[in-house]
């Protein structure tokens, strides 16, 4: 059974298709790796065994009927405790969410989860996620710290980091996160899996993200195919999110039929560290410039250029502060007595923030877009490191030692693409001296998601992600 749980969702598929195997059979192996998942990194909030096998056993009957509900049929799924799915409590990490179901509050899915759920996906349990998904690491005074699948003393990152664990440990190929400062991007380079950040829109969401329209939601996947399956799925419209984009006019599997040929031509810069600007380690810094390499030999036509914005972190945190603020903004003393406390001195910032620094941060955002789509007429593509560093020690915001306060000052490369609302990838590339997992970053123009996943589709078949070691191990 543990063979299983190394197959891709594409694969479990297709034999399901031929009947070597059954999602009963697949569903009970992803199971077992949950439990050893969360025993050895705390990456669920919740599983439900007897909820899944239920759906493995229906959607076996469809197989072996001949109707498969959708391109997901019987293929495990794990959905970050951000996002809404009925029957299961959404804590949130936070312990100012009751679990109990107050006015059917847990009746509900949200639109990503409904879409896997008409398709016959099979829902294994809710991972960890830090409290309200504020930080690029996952702690929460809730539920914990969650270790990383190469080393449980260090970070899976953040803020969808169980999903990450989840996903590198065999616990279901697919996994929905959310990101609004690089939350499935961090966790995806120091925990050795893909992951997209869609364009802003492209995956419905509801409920709204207090965060606004940093907030995006995205597939975390072991590679760029399953991904683009997973978007096929997602992508479909909401009528609940007012800002959703229009239908997809194509599928984006379709869009990686055409492999290395895809990459050939393409106008590439490649930017190792915003033009001098991050401070890069050596080994992550090679590891890239090996993605870079092989984009080269597929034919892309590769220059080091870089954007040339200044770092907006200071309008990020305005925007982010506020949005944590109005996050927390209801409650009470004691509610807030138990908040974790860097949350509690962000909300503290962005309540104090007014209006008119508000609207200055959207200036900065807007004229950061602005930048950016006039590079995009240059550059098909822009690729950079995901993280200036590897994985660092479990259960802190910043790495020990380091002098900094915020996880905004490791994540220079992704928060400002949550800004842009660019489609933005990580992709696992290499490893360092002490085998913790290095991610090279794709980032598109606003509505190139098709092409920022067929780019790193290319890179897994020309083995990109070969020096990496499975974390199933």
């Amino acid at each position: 059974m543990s063979d299983l749980n190394a197959l891709t969702a594409t694969q479990l598929v297709a034999g399901y298709e031929t009947g070597d195997f059954t999602p009963v059979e697949v569903t009970r192996a992803a199971l077992d790796s949950a439990v050893r998942a969360q025993e050895r990194l705390n990456a669920f909030v919740r599983v439900d065994a007897e909820e899944a096998l239920s759906a493995a056993r229906a959607s076996a009957a469809r197989w072996a009927a001949g109707e498969p509900a959708g391109p997901v049929d019987g293929v495990p799924v794990t959905v970050k405790d951000i996002l809404l799915q009925r029957g299961a409590p959404t804590l949130r990490g936070s312990w100012a969410v009751s679990a109990d179901a107050p006015d059917g509050a847990w009746d509900e899915d949200a639109p990503a989860v409904a879409r896997l759920r008409e398709g016959g996906a099979v829902f294994l349990g809710k991972t960890t996620t830090p409290e309200f998904g504020w930080k690029g690491v996952t702690d929460s005074p809730r539920h914990g710290v969650t270790g990383n699948p190469y080393d449980p003393q260090r970070t899976s990152g953040g803020s969808s980091g169980g999903s990450a664990a989840a996903v590198a440990s065999g616990a279901g190929p697919l996994s929905l996160g959310t990101d609004g400062g690089g939350s499935v991007r961090i966790p995806a380079s120091f925990s050795g899996i893909f992951a997209l950040k869609p364009t802003y829109g492209r995956v419905p969401i509801y409920p709204a993200s207090a965060f606004g329209t940093l907030a995006h939601v995205g597939p975390m996947t072991r590679d760029a195919e399953d991904a683009a399956l997973l978007m096929d799925v997602i992508t479909a419209p909401d009528a609940r999110d007012w800002s959703q984009l229009g239908p997809v006019p194509h599928s984006y599997r379709g869009a990686l039929a055409a492999g290395a040929e895809g990459v050939r031509g393409l106008r590439v810069a490649y930017s190792p560290d915003f033009g001098g600007r991050v401070g890069v380690g050596p080994q992550v810094a090679a590891a890239v410039r090996g993605a870079v390499n092989l984009l080269v030999e597929l034919g892309a036509r590769v220059e080091e250029a870089d954007p040339g914005f200044a770092d907006p972190v200071e309008a990020f945190h305005t925007l982010w502060f506020s949005g944590a603020a109005r996050v927390t903004e209801s409650f009470g003393q004691e509610q807030r007595a138990r908040l974790d406390p860097g949350l509690r001195e962000i909300c503290e910032e962005g309540a104090a923030r007014s209006a008119l620094e508000y609207l200055a941060a959207v200036d900065v955002r807007m004229a950061l877009g602005k930048l950016m789509g006039a590079f995009h007429e240059r550059y098909d593509l822009l690729v950079t490191p995901v993280m200036p560093i590897t994985a660092f020690e479990a259960g802190a915001e910043v790495p020990h030692g380091s002098g900094m306060r915020r996880w905004t000052e490791w994540t220079p490369f992704t928060y400002p693409f949550n800004m842009t609302q660019q489609p933005a990838a990580s992709v696992p590339c290499g490893v360092d001296e002490r085998g913790l997992p290095v991610g090279v970053q794709i980032v598109g123009a606003r509505h190139a998601d098709a092409l920022v996943l067929a780019a790193s589709h290319a890179l897994f078949e020309a083995g990109v992600a070969s020096g990496v070691p499975s974390a199933m191990g």
